[in-house]
């Protein structure tokens, strides 16, 4: 593992190409800040836990109310709880249900041993807002917020930081959903506050 400023000069430059790109999304690597700008949302995390082996594209799988989609060229390998393409190369992921606002996860590389490799990470979003971002720890944090539209997908491109190296298979865990409830959702929250009300 290597902490060099390269990971901050990484890091400052996503945010700058992040907000030229959009300026309605901010990218955030401390976990701290990002739960206070998505303190007001409803929050649903999908770990991989559930899943193990190799898996056709498109893979789907819900995480609260958030129904996401994985699709890559060559499938899926699900280990240790982190999802990879089958193969070198990348992955989207769209999710579809209440509108999603925050998107954050471990973001990273591995070979096709499962080793995780240091390298550069394209993040990029639905509305075009890209993020490059040096990876050298698969736990280190990435997360999204958008104060105008909706997210409606990531897509997560990996690379080997030495030229002519090959690319290297997108990796994702955690991947965390901040999001609006349904106003189906809404009432029933609002209903159970004045149920627990009655009872005092």
């Amino acid at each position: 593992m290597f902490r060099t400023s390269a990971v901050c000069v990484a890091v400052t430059t996503a945010v700058v190409f992040a907000s030229s790109a959009s300026a309605s999304v901010t990218v955030f690597n401390n976990q701290a800040l990002y739960n206070l700008a998505t303190a007001g949302f409803v929050r649903a995390v999908e770990d991989f836990n559930d899943y193990s082996g190799s898996y056709t594209s498109p893979l789907i799988g819900t995480a609260g109310d958030i129904t996401w989609s994985a699709s890559s060229v060559d499938g899926f390998e699900a280990v240790n709880g982190g999802l990879s393409t089958a193969l070198p190369g990348s992955m989207t992921i769209q999710f579809t249900g209440p509108a999603v606002f925050g998107v954050f996860g471990n973001f990273f590389g591995t070979d096709v041993s499962d080793n995780i490799v240091s390298g550069l990470v394209l993040v990029t979003l639905a509305d075009g807002t890209g993020s490059l971002i040096l990876v050298d720890d698969p736990n280190e944090f990435f997360g999204f917020v958008s104060t105008g539209q909706a997210i409606s997908s990531i897509a997560v491109t990996a690379n080997e930081l030495a030229a002519g190296l090959p690319v290297l298979r997108a990796s994702v865990d955690n991947l965390g959903f901040d999001y609006v409830p349904a106003p189906g959702a809404i009432a029933l929250l609002g209903l159970a506050g004045l149920v627990g009300r009655r009872r005092r």
